[in-house]
C-alpha cells in the first residue's frame, strides 16, 4: 500500500489563520501529572481509523518513560467536561521546534467546527512554549480532512514523501 506523507511547519504566530471557539463550553487543558492511560485511550481511540500502531505494543514502562520527559506535553479538549480531542506536543530545544506528535478528535465529535479551533489552539500553545517553528506530520491514512486543516490553519508543506506500508 503506498501512502503518501506530508510535512508542515509554521514559523511565526503571525501565520496563524485562527478559528474562534465555535461553542463557550470548549475547554482545554493541560494534563500534569502525565496519566498514560489517558494518552492510551487518545492513541487507540483517534488512531483506530488511521492505522496508528506504533504505540500499540508499548508496556506501561514505555509509557511512563515517554510522557515523564519534561519535553513531551499533553492536552486535551472538553466539551462539558466530556473529553472529546487531545494532542501531544514534544519540545526540541536543541532546535527550537515543537511537534505536535499526535492530534485528534473521537469520532463523534468530528464535523462540529472543533478540529480547525482546537488545532488554531494547538499552534499557539506550541510557540508559547518558547518555540521558534510549529511541525506535523500526516498523511493519507489521517482523517480526510487531517492536511486542509494544517494547511488552512497557515501550516506550508516543507516536504512530501511516498512510502510503501506493508
Amino acid at each position: 500500500m503506498k501512502v503518501d506523507r506530508y510535512y508542515l511547519e509554521i514559523l511565526t504566530l503571525d501565520n496563524l489563520k485562527q478559528v474562534n471557539s465555535p461553542n463557550k463550553d470548549l475547554i482545554i487543558e493541560k494534563i500534569n501529572p502525565p496519566d498514560i492511560e489517558l494518552n492510551k485511550f487518545f492513541y487507540k481511540n483517534v488512531g483506530k481509523n488511521h492505522r496508528w500502531v506504533d504505540r500499540l505494543s508499548w508496556d506501561n514502562l514505555k509509557w511512563t518513560s515517554y510522557l515523564e520527559n519534561k519535553n513531551v506535553h499533553t492536552y486535551v479538549l472538553k466539551f462539558n467536561k466530556d473529553l472529546i480531542g487531545y494532542f501531544e506536543a514534544i519540545k526540541d530545544p536543541s532546535q527550537n521546534s515543537c511537534e505536535i506528535a499526535y492530534f485528534g478528535l473521537l469520532d463523534e465529535y468530528i464535523g462540529k467546527k472543533f478540529g480547525g479551533y482546537f488545532l488554531s489552539q494547538a499552534i499557539k500553545i506550541c510557540f508559547e512554549i518558547k518555540s521558534k517553528r510549529v511541525w506535523v506530520h500526516t498523511c493519507t491514512l489521517d482523517h480526510k480532512n487531517a492536511l486542509k486543516n494544517y494547511i488552512n490553519r497557515g501550516m506550508k508543506i516543507f516536504k512530501e514523501e511516498t512510502i510503501n506500508l506493508i
